[in-house]
């Protein structure tokens, strides 16, 4: 949208201070170009926002280089996954040897946790899109093999024998009274 703003075009990849400049500049010569101006200033916020809470912050101390991730995001999920990551530290299982692989290599045990925490997100998104697969070829209901027809639908019903009323007691309009003895 940007590029349809400014004539003659510009780079492709911006950061968004570069995207800022380049539009305190542009006039507006028409509603539509007002309309993608202030779309393009919104697009830009937004990418700012993103950029200020995915960008990892300085936690260096003397020669050891670290960097800390921003705690913005989903607070819930985070503790969901920090549960499910120590629960799989309790016992033998293949995170465990996951984890105790991060540890032999260097990590220490907050690190190890952390790209064990990732690993487990990576298994749930790839659960997460399996099941969508699995909604997009379900039919209706959520279950494979329903359709929006129904077989008792329409001007000549498909029944079984099985769905034919059975005979009944034989109900006479005056019944005859049984001898007692």
């Amino acid at each position: 949208m940007l590029l349809e703003l400014i004539p003659g075009g510009a780079k492709t990849f911006l950061s968004a201070r570069q995207a800022r400049e380049l539009i305190a500049a542009i006039t507006p010569s028409d509603a539509a170009a007002r309309v993608r101006l202030r779309l393009v200033v919104e697009l830009i916020e937004d990418l700012e926002t993103i950029d200020r809470k995915t960008a990892p912050l300085d936690a260096s101390s003397g020669d050891q280089q670290r960097h800390r991730l921003s705690r913005a995001g989903n607070r819930k999920i985070n503790r969901v996954l920090h549960i499910m990551a120590i629960v799989q530290l309790r016992n033998r299982t293949p995170d465990r040897v996951y984890y105790d692989g991060r540890r032999a290599s260097g990590k220490t045990s907050m690190e190890a946790v952390r790209a064990l925490k990732r690993r487990l997100s990576n298994v749930i998104y790839t659960r997460m899109l399996a099941d969508r697969r699995c909604r997009e070829w379900a039919g209706p209901g959520g279950q494979s093999g329903t359709t929006l027809h129904s077989s008792a639908t329409g001007s000549n019903p498909h029944t079984d024998p099985s769905d034919k009323p059975q005979p009944g007691p034989n109900k006479q309009a005056n019944p005859t009274p049984t001898p007692t003895s």
